[in-house]
């Protein structure tokens, strides 16, 4: 029998041209997102492997109940909260991950440029013009203005050398944060109600963890200025999405650009598909041949040293 392996959520239908996967392991690839437990469940069995595009369908203890087949299960990147990586153990599933660093550039040139589609109004101006229009409202300039990193990890700490070159002066906050941390990157590090006061922009690069959860919420945008722009291509929860909904409708900031969502895909009913002075994205910041090719050529490493009996990058449980 041959070794089958399943791509999950391939949403540009790329993962069998891009994984370069020995002829006697049968790949089947599915490019449509299926939340329903049971529908995916049916999907997956008979499957020995099964590769997930980051965190876009959950692994739980319930669906791997109903895969006695499986043995192996492959994330993109080195860590997937979606993944309960103690209950596949437990079950004899092998979890390994892949290289991510092609990811990190691609989502901060992503982030980049969400907020200066945001800032110029780019998505109105492209409406208009392709209605017959011509010129719709006025755009922000950010040289001069504050940028607020909430998160100063690797990510946030990518974003330092282009708001410097832009000419923006650059602040960063989180719960922790220290000032060590800061005067290493080389950003100023206000108490939180003068971050959150201060900055004109503001981009988000935490992990989601229940503490991070909702970090930003109706206080903070009660705290922003005015015409403040938010930037989110982290994780949806980290952003009150129903104070984010109020602010936008009520003009307390200026508007917001976003590739990342509580809910994904978007609901087609959701608030944020209308609400005005947005830029939405499909949670795209990691998605660009460079990083794919990368999550791809260590799949097929992955199940070629799984299946020579010596598995690498092995996850452990968070």
């Amino acid at each position: 029998m041959p070794f089958r392996v399943a791509f999950l959520d391939d949403y540009q239908d790329v993962a069998l041209s891009l994984s370069d996967l020995p002829a006697d392991v049968e790949a089947v690839s599915f490019a449509d997102h299926v939340a329903d437990p049971a529908r995916l469940t049916a999907r997956l069995r008979g499957f020995d492997a099964v590769v997930c595009m980051r965190e876009r369908t959950p692994i739980t203890a319930q669906l791997l109940d109903g895969l006695p087949d499986l043995r192996l299960l492959i994330t993109t990147g080195m860590r997937n909260a979606s993944i309960d990586v103690a209950a596949a153990r437990a079950r004899g599933v092998t979890v390994c991950g892949t290289g991510g660093g092609a990811g990190r550039a691609s989502t901060t040139e992503h982030t980049w440029a969400l907020l200066l589609a945001l800032a110029r109004n780019l998505p109105a101006q492209d409406a208009a013009i392709r209605a017959g229009g011509w010129q719709r409202g006025l755009g922000t300039v950010l040289a001069g203005s504050t940028l607020g990193l909430v998160g100063l990890g690797n990510l946030g700490a990518a974003m330092v050398p282009v708001a410097r070159a832009l000419g923006m002066h650059v602040t960063a906050w989180s719960q922790n944060l220290t000032a060590e941390r800061a005067a290493e990157v080389g950003v100023e590090a206000p108490g939180r109600d003068a971050f959150f006061a201060g900055a004109d922009v503001f981009s988000v690069h935490l992990v989601l963890s229940q503490r991070s959860v909702a970090t930003i919420g109706a206080a903070e945008f009660a705290l922003m200025k005015p015409g403040a722009l938010l930037v989110n291509t982290s994780r949806g929860p980290i952003v009150d999405e129903a104070a984010l909904v109020d602010a936008l409708y009520a003009g307390r900031i200026g508007g917001a650009a976003l590739d990342v969502f509580d809910t994904e895909p978007l609901p087609p009913d959701h608030p944020l598909r209308t609400a005005p002075r947005t830029v939405l994205a499909p949670h795209t910041g990691y998605v660009s041949w460079s990083s794919y090719r990368e999550y791809h050529a260590d799949v097929a490493a992955d199940v070629a040293a799984f299946r020579a009996g010596a598995p690498v990058r092995e996850l452990g449980p968070s």
